[in-house]
């Protein structure tokens, strides 16, 4: 059975799907695509980016930004429920997560120097030390184990749209999004957990690819790995950044 927590990666994916024949999902296809939307995310990062350091006035970055976040979350979901739209979709996804990532990022350049090119570094590394762990068989994704991360990620929704929703009211929940240890050790938490989630998205991945999905699966596996490389960069940066605040 193939589950992952990754909302763009669930087993609901292949159900109902024909199969593939000569047309099928391959692995080089589908990294080959993956790094393709990456590229797609660096350049409108570099965009809103350059934008907030040529003219330093984040009034001019911030509705690049917010469009690129409700542009992503909308096409996000767009993909979600039309996978064979995923060739044009997914490309669109990573251009506005570029822009809201750059804006971010920006910010957090300007307060904390330097802690853009540490992020990056061990967004990228975890990837790669999980896929390493993956392949070797050093992490296995059971039925427990994707279980206990779905219900943890599950969890994490739920806290974020709770602070949400009380934030509309002025309601700020205390200590988890502080600089004090409790926060900490909630980044830390949920950091683990969005790095979790790739080894579900690699177990995908390779199930997807031994069943022969359709070709057009390449582009919307692509797509479920980005949307966690992004969240695990935006959790790295909120660690962080409480990190630093503790010095």
């Amino acid at each position: 059975m193939m589950r992952s927590s990754n909302p763009m990666l669930g087993e609901k994916t292949f159900r109902d799907l024909a199969p593939a024949g000569v047309d099928s999902m391959t692995l080089q296809g589908t990294v080959n695509k993956t790094l393709f939307l990456l590229l797609g995310v660096l350049v409108a990062a570099s965009w809103t980016w350059s934008m907030y350091f040529d003219f330093e006035d984040q009034a001019l970055v911030f509705p690049w930004m917010i469009g690129g976040a409700i542009g992503g979350l909308v096409v996000g979901l767009i993909t979600s429920f039309k996978k064979t739209w995923a060739a044009f979709t997914a490309p669109l996804y990573a251009l506005c997560q570029g822009l809201f990532l750059g804006g971010l990022s920006s910010t957090f350049e300007a307060s904390y120097p330097g802690i853009v090119i540490q992020a990056t570094t061990l967004t990228f590394g975890t990837m790669f030390a999980l896929l390493f762990a993956y392949t070797s068989r050093l992490i296995k994704a059971t039925e427990n184990f994707k279980l206990g991360v779905a219900a943890a990620t599950g969890g994490i929704f739920f806290v974020y749209m709770g602070t949400m929703l009380l934030g509309f009211f002025g309601i700020h929940m205390p200590f988890i999004h502080e600089s004090g240890l409790l926060g900490i050790g909630f980044s830390l938490f949920v950091v683990i957990i969005a790095a979790l989630n790739l080894v579900l998205d690699f177990d995908f991945i390779e199930n997807a690819v031994e069943a022969q999905a359709p070709k057009y699966m390449e582009w919307f596996a692509a797509f479920g790995l980005v949307v966690t490389l992004v969240w695990l960069y935006i959790e790295i940066l909120r660690l962080l950044s409480k990190l630093r605040d503790r010095r």
